[in-house]
């Protein structure tokens, strides 16, 4: 095993990391920032009010994607399985 190999494995371990928790990273700061935007405008500054909803987005996106998710994890998970005789050589 070279070095590149392993950057090379790094690199599409942690595409597959950013690409699987894009959703609801994503729907979570688009949520986040409303709410923010709401504070600001009307001045209420309760942590419950920016702590519930980004739960319950992330919560609801986990329930959406999370079949989408665990494909693309188990996709990802074979492919390395399935790699370790060639890399043995």
């Amino acid at each position: 095993m070279t070095p590149d190999f392993i950057i090379g494995l790094a690199r599409q371990a942690i595409e597959t990391l950013l690409l699987v928790s894009l959703p609801t990273l994503l729907l979570s700061l688009v949520v986040g920032l409303l709410i923010s935007l709401f504070q600001a405008v009307t001045q209420i500054q309760e942590m419950t009010i920016s702590f519930v909803p980004k739960i319950v987005v992330t919560f609801l996106s986990l329930l959406i994607f999370g079949a989408w998710m665990i494909g693309k994890l188990v996709d990802f998970t074979r492919e390395m399985i399935q790699m370790i005789p060639h890399w043995i050589q």
